[in-house]
């Protein structure tokens, strides 16, 4: 029997935290600005400057502690900083992959793998912006058949009027 082991792990890129940081930065900066026109009060206004320096961390904090492990049989995913939650998709459930790279992304080198599975407890996965995703989604689809072919696992979808999509009525590949 073939053993489990891991092909991939990693977590995204703190560029997802642009945003954040940029405004930490600004609200930085108005604090400074205010309180160099405070006169008397200047040390307790620059005491506000923690507010922005933990936002900052507390984000920094959640794209660090998310970690994406996937093996031979299953995506693992691990969110939470104070708490953790710990959820896994069997590769055999992946019904589709999509890669993402928006301009900025397609810049730095990143890109998003978006994930819908027949998992109901995560029936929409996403690894938002990693290195190399059109790699890591090559990668994940032949590990996907492998472990539908080992388990002997059809994906087969159904319609609203319950037929399966391409098939007639009489069963066969229309």
């Amino acid at each position: 029997m073939n053993e489990e082991t891991t092909f991939w792990k990693g977590s995204p890129s703190q560029w997802l935290n642009i945003g954040p940081f940029t405004t930490a930065i600004i609200f930085s900066a108005a604090i400074i600005t205010a309180a160099v026109f405070s006169g008397p009060i200047f040390p307790f206004v620059l005491c506000l400057l923690i507010i922005p320096f933990l936002y900052a961390f507390w984000c920094y904090l959640r794209v660090r502690c998310q970690t994406f492990e996937l093996t031979t049989e299953r995506l693992r995913v691990t969110k939470g900083v104070i708490n953790q939650n710990i959820d896994e998709v069997e590769l055999y459930r992946v019904k589709d992959m999509v890669v993402e790279r928006k301009w900025w992304m397609r810049l730095t080198g990143l890109g998003n793998v978006h994930l819908e599975t027949s998992d109901r407890s995560m029936p929409h996965v996403d690894i938002p912006a990693i290195r190399d995703c059109i790699g890591l989604r090559e990668e994940l689809r032949k590990k996907v058949e492998a472990m539908r072919d080992k388990k002997r696992v059809r994906e087969m979808d159904f319609d609203e009027t319950g037929d399966s999509e391409g098939f007639d009525d009489l069963g066969e590949i229309g």
